[in-house]
């Protein structure tokens, strides 16, 4: 067992020494962009990552995963809750409790949700938060600690097995959480990804670890369970093998993203107008905030904008024909009777009257049983927000969050120009060859 762990310690700083030797090239090179394969849990349609944010293949193996959440304020794992520090290694990560008179235990604290169990008052060596499972809105209280998270970098075209200042990878601010919180989310999953306006959220902390250069991050959501999705955290650029001399930036048009107030979590756009096949629909009121969710899986509207919105896409397929609706969607038609071209487009024109345009793949299901779907669906008359916009509609669109400029890039569907999201390249710059090359 003394002769294992001897031989671990050698390789950890044979893996340190060359780690910091391609550090000192990485930003110089263009490697300043985190990059993190995405999967789509094929029986719930979310979205995942590896569980310690590290390029895996999924067909080399069983891994666990963490759901990417635009709402939740820090990343939270099912790791158990601790006092005291754990040393680092390979196996049981680097966790360090942090401490409730710190500013981030105070920050963590500021987005307590108001469906959580108040927090026991306890000793101040540990922060005491409240991670939410987004599925199941089930709450508990744990603590706010330091663990390993392993998220590669790349150029925009290939990732670079280097992770800075740690052999085992980098140090991050998350939530430990019961096991019994994971209730709900698919297998292998045991936990939640933050991506939202946190400064604890993991763009967040990648940019002010100096990971990346900008707290910026894309999503670029698989449509397929059985091909891999990508998110980029940092500046970019950013490539795809099918246009491997484009920079997908120069597909996006932009549009001001909000907060609802300094504390607010969530991603909102405003729009103007829904079109359908050039026609406003009408009860969509101009300048409506609109919520992205990647928990929510179809675009859902508050009742009386998707009566519209049903009522002008009947409209506009006037002829075809139509079956009995299949749940959760309200407009159904027979599979097979569209033809080419005849799926009216559907536009979304944003405040900075930008058009997103939602493509048939976006805009229809197809059910079997010989049914084809409008694949929007009515969430009530009492929603909180009006208008959500869910992953099928972000499926093979790029997406580009910058927090730093407050404002959302949008490309409308990749298909339309000949790649998807699954065209990332993963086939890893191994750190050491990339070192020996560039010196």
């Amino acid at each position: 067992m003394h002769l294992l762990k001897l031989l671990f310690f050698i390789l950890a700083c044979f893996s340190h020494t060359v780690c910091s030797r391609c550090l000192s090239h990485t930003v110089d090179s263009g490697y300043n962009t985190s990059v993190i394969p995405i999967i789509k849990d094929e029986n719930t349609s979310l979205h995942k990552v590896p569980f310690e944010l590290e390029v895996l293949d999924p067909n080399q193996g069983s891994y666990d995963y963490l759901i990417i959440d635009l709402d939740t304020p820090y990343a939270w794992k099912d790791i158990p809750l601790t006092n005291s520090p754990i040393p680092c290694d390979e196996d049981d990560g680097c966790r360090d409790p942090v401490p409730c008179d710190t500013d981030l235990c105070k920050e963590a604290k500021s987005y307590i949700n108001p469906i959580c169990p108040t927090p026991n008052k306890t000793d101040c060596s540990m922060c005491i938060v409240t991670p939410l499972n987004p599925v199941s809105n089930a709450c508990v209280a744990s603590n706010l600690t330091t663990d390993l998270l392993r998220p590669y970098w790349t150029d925009g075209r290939n990732p670079i097995n280097c992770y800075p200042r740690h052999p085992f990878g980098g140090r991050f601010k998350l939530s430990t959480a019961p096991k019994s919180l994971d209730q709900s989310f698919p297998k292998h999953v045991r936990g939640v990804a933050g991506f939202s306006w946190s400064g604890l959220c993991i763009p967040r902390q990648l940019n002010s670890t100096g990971v990346t250069t900008a707290a910026k991050f894309a999503l670029c959501l698989p449509s397929s369970s059985s091909a891999r999705g990508v998110t980029f955290v940092g500046e970019g650029p950013f490539y795809f093998k099918t246009n491997p001399n484009v920079d997908l930036r120069s597909y996006l048009s932009y549009t001001p993203m909000i907060r609802k107030s300094p504390k607010s979590l969530g991603y909102y756009i405003k729009i103007n107008r829904i079109l359908i096949k050039g026609t406003p629909v009408n009860s969509v009121p101009k300048g409506g905030s609109v919520k992205m969710s990647t928990i929510v899986t179809y675009t859902t509207l508050r009742s009386d904008i998707y009566k519209a919105l049903v009522e002008s896409f009947s409209n506009a397929t006037a002829g075809i024909p139509q079956v009995p609706a299949v749940e959760p969607f309200g407009l159904c038609f027979e599979d097979g009777a569209f033809g080419s071209g005849s799926v009216p487009r559907i536009d979304l024109e944003m405040e900075s009257e930008n058009i997103w345009s939602v493509s048939v793949e976006n805009s229809i299901k197809w059910v079997g049983n010989g049914a084809a779907c409008l694949a929007f669906v009515d969430g009530g008359s009492k929603v909180t927000d009006p208008i959500v916009i869910g992953t099928f509609q972000m499926e093979n669109n790029f997406l580009y969050f910058d927090l730093e400029n407050q404002q959302l890039g949008f490309s409308s569907s990749l298909l339309s120009r000949g790649t998807n999201c699954s065209n990332f390249n993963f086939n890893l710059v191994e750190s050491y060859t990339y070192q020996l090359s560039s010196e």
